[in-house]
C-alpha cells in the first residue's frame, strides 16, 4: 500500500503569499482591481490618486454609506495617499515610492504617467527591476486604442453580449456577467506576477500592457475559435460522433435542443442536468429506477445530449419535478451523476456550498458585504483585507512610515499642494 500523504501544515511565519511585495498604483473605476487581486494575497497596494480622489466612488449602484459598491470592492485592503501630478513635489514623491516597489500599474488610458515624466523609461531608471503594467479599455495600439469606453464595451466588442428588443422595438444590454472588466485584472495580475518572478530572478525589470478588450476575448475564446474552425472544410472539420457529426453552433447556442445536457425545473427551482457521457446517464436511469430509458436510449460514450428527443426530455421533466433542488443535488452525489443547482445572483448567497467555501466579508467591518478571493492556500493565511480607503486616508502613514519623510517635509508638501487642498 502506498504511504499516507502528509498532511498540510501552515508555514511557521503563517505570511501571505505576496508580503513584502510593494505595488504603486495609479488607477481610475475598475481596471484597479489588477492592485485588488495583489492586496488579497498579501501586497502592500499604495493607491495614489488625485485630490479629489478617484470617482469611482460615485459611479454606478449601490451607494453604500457615501461610496459606490464598485470602490468599497475594488479599493478594499489599499492605502490611499493623494497626490497632485501636475507639482514637481508630487512627482518626486512618486519616485521616491518607485524607489522600491516592485511594480507599478497605470490603470488608466495608456501614456498618462509618461506625460507627467513618470513613464516606464523613467522609472526605470530609479529602479531598474520594476514591473510596469498599464491596462486600458483597448489597449496601446489599434484603431480604438484612444477610445473612451466603459466594461460592457468590451465585452459587446467580443460578442459576448447580443442585443435584446423590449416590447417597443428598442434593442437593449441584456442582464448578464461582465467578463473584460473583471478578466482583464486577473491577467494583469498574472503578468505583474510573472514580471516580479523575473525581476527578483535577474534584477530586469518589464513593461506589460493589457486591453479588458483582448481579456474578454480572450475568455470567450471557445466560441470565437469554433466559428473560426468551422470556415474549414467539412472533411477537415466536423461535429461531435454523437451528433453524427453535424457541426453544431459554438458553444451553449449548440445546446438548446439538448435533452440529456439541459436545464429542467425541480419542485422549488431549477436544477441542470449534465449526463453527457453514458456512465452518469446510466447511473441516473439506475437511481430513479428508470432502466427502461437507458436500454431505449443508451446514447454515446462521450458528448452526447440526446438532441431534439423530445420525448426523452418530457420523461425528464416529470422526474426532476417530484423533488427539490436541493434533494436533486445531494441525490446526485450518492448515485454519481451530474446535477448542479441553478442559482441566481441573489439566491446564491444561501448555497450551502457558497456559504462554505465563500460568503461575505460583512459590511459591519469591511465597508459592504462581498465576496472575496477564490484563491485559499492551505499553508498560508492571507490577510483580511481592510476597507476600501477615503482619499488621502493614508496620507501620513505613506509619507513619514514608508518613505520615511519626517514631519517638516511632509508639512512642506502640503504647503506646496502635492497633496492637494485638505489633504
Amino acid at each position: 500500500m502506498p504511504a499516507e500523504a502528509e498532511p498540510v501544515r501552515p508555514s511557521p511565519s503563517g505570511a501571505a503569499p505576496l508580503a513584502g511585495v510593494r505595488v504603486i498604483e495609479v488607477s481610475l473605476l475598475g481596471p484597479g482591481a489588477v492592485g485588488t487581486h495583489l492586496a488579497d494575497l498579501g501586497a502592500e497596494v499604495i493607491k495614489v490618486e488625485p485630490p479629489a480622489g478617484d470617482y469611482i466612488r460615485q459611479m454606478t449602484w449601490p451607494i453604500i454609506e457615501g461610496s459606490s459598491l464598485l470602490h468599497w470592492h475594488i479599493h478594499r485592503g489599499k492605502k490611499s495617499l493623494t497626490l497632485d501630478l501636475r507639482t514637481d513635489e508630487a512627482q518626486d514623491v512618486f519616485r521616491d515610492l518607485v524607489r522600491d516597489a516592485d511594480a507599478v500599474i497605470e490603470a488608466m488610458r495608456p501614456g498618462a504617467l509618461a506625460r507627467r515624466g513618470l513613464g516606464y523609461e523613467d522609472l526605470l531608471e530609479i529602479n531598474p527591476r520594476l514591473v510596469f503594467c498599464t491596462i486600458s479599455g483597448y489597449g496601446m495600439t489599434g484603431p480604438y486604442a484612444n477610445l473612451p469606453s466603459h466594461g460592457i464595451a468590451y465585452d459587446t466588442w467580443a460578442g459576448i453580449v447580443n442585443p435584446t428588443f423590449n416590447d417597443d422595438g428598442f434593442p437593449y444590454l441584456p442582464e448578464h456577467a461582465s467578463i473584460g472588466i473583471h478578466a482583464g485584472p486577473l491577467f494583469g495580475a498574472l503578468g505583474v506576477l510573472a514580471g516580479i518572478t523575473k525581476a527578483r530572478a535577474t534584477g530586469e525589470g518589464s513593461f506589460l500592457e493589457i486591453a479588458q478588450s483582448d481579456a474578454a476575448a480572450a475568455m470567450d475564446w471557445l466560441r470565437s475559435e469554433t466559428w473560426k474552425a468551422y470556415e474549414r472544410p467539412e472533411s477537415e472539420v466536423t461535429g461531435n460522433k454523437a451528433d453524427d457529426y453535424e457541426r453544431r453552433a459554438p458553444g451553449t447556442a449548440g445546446m438548446e435542443e439538448g435533452v440529456r445536457y439541459q436545464v429542467y425545473e425541480s419542485s422549488d427551482g431549477f436544477v441542470l442536468f449534465m449526463a453527457s457521457e453514458q456512465e452518469f446517464w446510466k447511473n441516473f436511469c439506475a437511481g430513479v429506477d428508470r432502466m427502461d430509458m437507458f436500454e431505449r436510449w443508451p446514447g454515446n460514450t462521450y458528448g452526447d445530449h440526446a438532441r431534439g428527443n423530445t420525448e426523452m426530455r418530457r420523461e425528464l421533466a416529470a422526474i426532476f419535478a417530484t423533488r427539490t433542488t436541493a434533494e436533486w443535488v445531494e441525490w446526485s452525489g450518492t448515485v454519481n451523476t451530474t446535477i448542479a443547482p441553478v442559482n441566481t445572483p441573489r439566491t446564491l448567497a444561501d448555497d450551502p456550498q457558497f456559504l462554505d467555501r465563500f460568503g461575505f466579508m460583512p459590511h459591519e467591518t469591511h465597508g459592504a458585504d462581498m465576496i472575496g478571493t477564490p484563491l485559499k492556500f492551505l499553508d498560508a493565511e492571507l490577510p483580511d483585507p481592510t476597507p476600501a480607503p477615503t482619499a488621502g486616508q493614508h496620507n501620513d502613514e505613506v509619507l513619514g512610515s514608508v518613505l520615511g519623510y519626517d514631519g517638516e517635509r511632509i508639512a512642506a508638501l502640503r504647503a506646496a499642494g502635492a497633496l492637494g487642498e485638505g489633504n
